[in-house]
């Protein structure tokens, strides 16, 4: 468990992924709130406060060359008209990001998992791939 030394979660940030995902779990608009690592310290944080309730938000809130995860619980209706809430972790690696970056990141991805609780892991280039994330939950289920 190595990652888990290198990259630290302080006691809010943790309070604060497991108010976010019960508090989302019953919710009518897709939420997602952003977060980053700190390079210095390997903190993972929230990049803000903001909480999105729309993906074109999202899309156009995420930087054209750096990593982030953005947690979102996307309610959508099934093919079968049934009501589904996935709780995902949307691991946004765009195709120009530094390779440093890209290596900080995806040595955090499996212990933000788990201490987020997701569900699963997307992984996303663009934000064309945001955009289409219910299709993407819809393949997988």
């Amino acid at each position: 468990m190595t990652e888990s030394r290198l990259y630290t979660f302080s006691p809010e940030t943790r309070e604060e992924l497991r108010k976010f995902r019960l508090g989302t779990s019953r919710a009518k608009d897709p939420q997602a709130r952003i977060y980053i690592i700190d390079a210095k310290t390997k903190e993972i944080r929230a990049e803000s406060n903001e909480t999105y309730s729309k993906l074109e938000d999202i899309a156009d809130e995420l930087p054209d060359s750096s990593p982030r995860f953005v947690l979102l619980s996307y309610p959508h209706t099934l093919a079968s008209g049934r009501l589904s809430v996935p709780y995902v972790l949307l691991y946004y690696l765009p195709e120009n990001c530094n390779p440093s970056s890209r290596m900080m990141y995806a040595g955090a991805v499996e212990l933000f998992r788990n201490t987020a609780e997701v569900q699963r892991v997307v992984e996303v280039e663009s934000e064309g791939d945001i955009l289409d994330i219910e299709k993407k939950l819809n393949n997988s289920n």
